[in-house]
């Protein structure tokens, strides 16, 4: 009989991801099914958003425990293909196909002060600032934390 508690299949799905990153949802509900939990791929999806895990280039992974604001940006640093302004208070931000919504989460929760908002399309972030100063702080910052 299938385990259907949330908070454990949360706590499998955790662990899950400790052991490294989940290529698909998919994948994540056929190995916690293998577990004994009963897991559909939208309770997938409403775990990885409670347990703050963000799709890379390389899967689904969990943010590391000392996670710095610039860590965001390096988690999706191969993602990213052009920084341009586009007036004093909006940066275009230019993705790989498909990763814009990905690179807009980060700067979600990058909580950099100088971020109004994000809004992610299909491989284009626009990026609303407070001031021309702010714009270029957070152009220096994407380049700080995008380094090898």
């Amino acid at each position: 009989m299938p385990i259907t508690n949330h908070e454990e299949r949360r706590e499998a799905l955790r662990q899950l991801l400790m052991q490294g990153p989940a290529q698909t949802q998919g994948m994540l509900v056929d190995a916690l099914s293998a577990l004994g939990h009963s897991a559909t791929q939208s309770s997938v999806s409403r775990n990885l958003k409670e347990l703050g895990a963000m799709k890379t280039i390389v899967g689904y992974k969990l943010p590391t425990g000392n996670t710095s604001d610039d860590d965001h940006f390096a988690a999706v640093k191969d993602l990213l293909h052009a920084i341009s302004p586009a007036g004093p208070n909006l940066l275009v931000v230019g993705t790989a196909i498909g990763a814009a919504q990905r690179v807009a989460l980060a700067f979600d929760r990058c909580n950099w002060p100088e971020v109004i908002g994000s809004i992610g399309g299909d491989d284009t972030v626009f990026v609303a600032t407070e001031s021309g100063v702010a714009q270029k702080i957070i152009i220096s910052r994407i380049e700080h934390s995008a380094r090898p």
